[in-house]
């Protein structure tokens, strides 16, 4: 199936979108340059595959995170560190924590509003922009605003959470692990 002039456009208008999310997955230019140009070949080869009318945007960003999560596997298997010097420099904050916090989150989460916790999810934890949220819920921009700082108001609210410092490791395992 050939590729059309509109595909082509339109794909060309979300490379800088593309370029910051690789950004913010890999934390290097040159690789955030390489995840896009790998996204960008996929998404030209299974053109065939996208559904016109939908969203060109989310589906390239699924690919690319496809992408990412597969690049970081293989890199994974890579290391080699057979007398263990590496695996000796190693220190953890202990996972039961965020663990525990993460399962309070997904509570709280569920408790809220079907319209405010797709909100939330749309800005949040998917990066759409406010319009681009409002378009695809199908209501106003100020709406889904709304909705979006309500959802985080009941959510700080529900898990007790007043500031930034509620997150991450405590103080005390901080300095533990930072020891060398």
């Amino acid at each position: 199936m050939a590729v059309t002039t509109e595909f082509k456009s339109e794909l060309l208008s979300i490379i800088p979108n593309l370029r910051a999310f690789a950004l913010s997955l890999t934390k290097t230019s040159d690789k955030a340059d390489d995840l896009v140009q790998e996204t960008l070949m996929k998404a030209w080869n299974k053109n065939h595959l996208f559904q016109e009318g939908t969203n060109l945007k989310a589906w390239t960003f699924t690919i690319m995170r496809n992408e990412f999560y597969s690049q970081m596997r293989k890199r994974g298997r890579e290391v080699q560190d057979s007398e263990g010097i590496l695996a000796s420099q190693l220190a953890t904050h202990p996972e039961q924590q965020g663990h525990m916090d993460m399962n309070d989150f997904r509570d709280a989460l569920e408790m809220l509003p079907d319209d405010q916790r797709e909100a939330l999810m749309l800005i949040g934890a998917n990066g759409f922009s406010y319009e681009e949220a409002a378009e695809i819920i199908g209501v106003a921009v100020g709406t889904v605003k709304s909705r979006v700082s309500r959802a985080r108001t009941r959510l700080m609210a529900d898990l007790d959470v007043e500031g930034e410092s509620a997150y991450g490791p405590d103080a005390i395992s901080t300095q533990i692990v930072g020891m060398s």
